[in-house]
């Protein structure tokens, strides 16, 4: 059993984690970010966590799940790392066997991943055995407790002849320069502790962990950085978007209410919600992009970035929602688009009888299922190459994404596509359809207050009370809101440019002193009004009317 404390070993087991993890950065930089291995694994914990802990992870944190997800799984890690150095501290092969288990869980998880092949193995192999010598060197080698300096000029004092034998005396092996440098101290030459010598082995034990988790950073954050450099931000930028031949409406005046809190007519782009299961965002090089539109074809064609460029552009005003967006939730936005109409592809490929299903595919392997006939039906439904008036932002699709209104994005809006591939619903199940979700998932009329909100005092008297409402290929017939269960008032409704947008609405309350409570709902063209009866977001989007309690002084 080795004597280092409980303290130790487990700052032991975290160092070498550190050091597994850090190192595989940079090797990852030459196989792609998504084979180092807490990306990989934590993109199959996205995989295969239960819907309800990830619908709760969403609604909690966001647009920031995925760096809560890193965290959490980085914390987790750093747990069971602390164990197994406990554990090596009492036996070694336990520590090296936990290490090589989760070698082999990022190993599994990096070959597993859409398009991946047997070198995105090399960043967890690499980390893995670096790891593991790490380990080595804190419990058993010359960094651990009790450990001895690799030689020594002290000449022992006269004593008694020691007992002769006729077998050799064994020499102490040569350590690897790095760990001997690590074992040095700035001591008198020729100074050795004798057993027992405990603070300077701390030392040196402390000297350990500083340096190798200095470097397990230096060599994380660096290979993020040369990841970042090979990434396509250059590319992006030299891109000139196409003139629309057909432009986009001119926003009517009024459209945009411009009052405080509430969520503009437009959403800017870095404030555009962002909801999918990509870890790290997809790098694509335009230059190499291709798309193929195959299946249940008749004449099935590829495309290049420059081709898709080079035919006439739509510009469409969209506001697209996540099914994951709860009722009063802000997972919504509306923005401008230039794209290719879907339609016209589908119309040049003839798709075959029956072919009811356009699976949309990502680069890295996610795919959702859009009914042939909505793509079909006159809608905008567009391969989108521009956001806003710029080429898409990279983790917002760049370079082509789908942009379908009046669909939940699972089920349209695949960012960074390759492939369309016309198929049915009976043959194939798109990637959240088997996770519990429907397979057809158009909007749900849904209304929000933006303005009072909950917490926020407000003075007695006029109080204007606005926010948007939204049913998108149908349109927003009226918007009405009542206070304290009374009767139902109608709000004003702004101008809008199409059905395809939300609307912003507002509505003067004369706000009595004490606590209220604010209600909203919406009636859409068809004369359907949103229901009251709240339900959750799971199989097919969330029901209900936003209430926002308010206290009035």
């Amino acid at each position: 059993m080795n004597s280092m404390s409980r303290g130790q070993a487990a700052l032991a087991g975290v160092t070498a984690a550190a050091v597994a993890i850090g190192v595989a950065e940079p090797v990852a930089v030459l196989t792609g970010p998504r084979s180092a291995p807490l990306i990989a694994v934590g993109g199959l914990v996205v995989d295969v966590v239960p819907e309800p802990l990830k619908q709760f992870a969403i609604a909690v944190f966001g647009r920031y799940d995925k760096i809560a997800l890193l965290v959490g799984t980085a914390v987790l890690l750093a747990a069971i790392a602390a164990l197994f150095g406990v554990l090596a501290a009492r036996r070694l092969r336990i520590g090296l066997a936990g290490i090589a288990a989760f070698a082999a869980l990022g190993v599994a998880a990096a070959l597993t991943r859409a398009g991946a092949d047997a070198f995105d193995a090399l960043p967890s192999l690499v980390g893995g055995l670096l790891g593991a010598l790490t380990l080595w060197a804190f419990v058993a080698g010359p960094l651990g407790e009790g450990a001895r300096p690799w030689a020594s000029s002290v000449t022992p004092e006269p004593g008694p002849p020691a007992p002769t034998s006729s077998a050799p005396t064994p020499s102490a092996p040569t350590p690897p320069p790095a760990v001997a440098a690590l074992a040095r101290d700035d001591t008198p030459a020729g100074w050795e502790p004798l057993d027992g010598g405990d603070h300077e082995s701390r030392r040196r034990f402390l000297r350990g962990v500083g340096l190798l988790a200095g470097t397990a950073a230096v060599a994380g954050l660096g290979g993020h950085w040369l990841a970042g450099r090979r990434g396509v931000s250059a590319a992006r930028e030299a891109v000139r978007l196409p003139t629309p031949a057909a432009p986009a409406p001119p926003v009517p005046a009024g459209a945009d209410l411009s009052v405080s809190r509430l969520a503009p007519f437009v959403t800017p782009n870095r404030e555009f919600y962002r909801i999918d299961t990509a870890l790290v965002v997809p790098q694509v090089d335009p230059a190499t992009w291709r798309l193929r539109v195959h299946g249940r074809v008749r004449n099935p064609i590829e495309l290049s970035f420059d081709d898709l460029l080079a035919r006439p552009m739509v510009e469409r005003y969209v506001t697209l929602a996540c099914v994951s967006n709860e009722v009063g939730g802000d997972l919504i936005g509306n923005a401008r688009w230039l794209g290719v109409p879907i339609r016209e592809l589908l119309d040049e490929v003839e798709p075959e009888e029956g072919a009811d299903q356009v699976v949309g595919r990502s680069v890295d392997g996610w795919t959702c299922g859009t009914p042939t006939a909505v793509l079909r039906d006159g809608r905008d439904a567009l391969l989108a190459v521009g956001m806003n008036g710029e080429p898409l932002p990279v983790e917002h699709g760049f370079p082509v994404r789908m942009v379908v209104p009046g669909l939940y994005g699972y089920v349209s809006a695949c960012k960074w596509v390759t492939e369309l591939e016309l198929t049915s619903f009976a043959d194939f199940d798109a990637y959240w359809v088997p996770r519990g979700w429907s397979a057809q998932g158009p909007i749900r009329t849904q209304s929000r207050i933006d303005t009072p909100r909950r917490r926020n005092p407000l003075t007695a008297g006029p109080v204007t009370v606005a926010g948007v409402a939204w049913a998108q290929h149908r349109g927003i017939r009226n918007v009405e809101v009542r206070v304290d269960g009374g009767p139902w008032r109608e709000a004003t409704l702004a101008p809008t440019v199409s059905v395809d947008t939300w609307v912003q609405w507002s509505w003067r309350w004369d706000a009595t002193p004490g606590d209220h409570t604010l209600q909203v709902r919406a009636t859409d063209s068809a004369g359907e009004t949103q229901p009251e009866q709240r339900r959750p977001v799971a199989p097919d989007g969330a029901t209900g009317w936003h209430t926002v309690p308010v206290k009035v002084g």
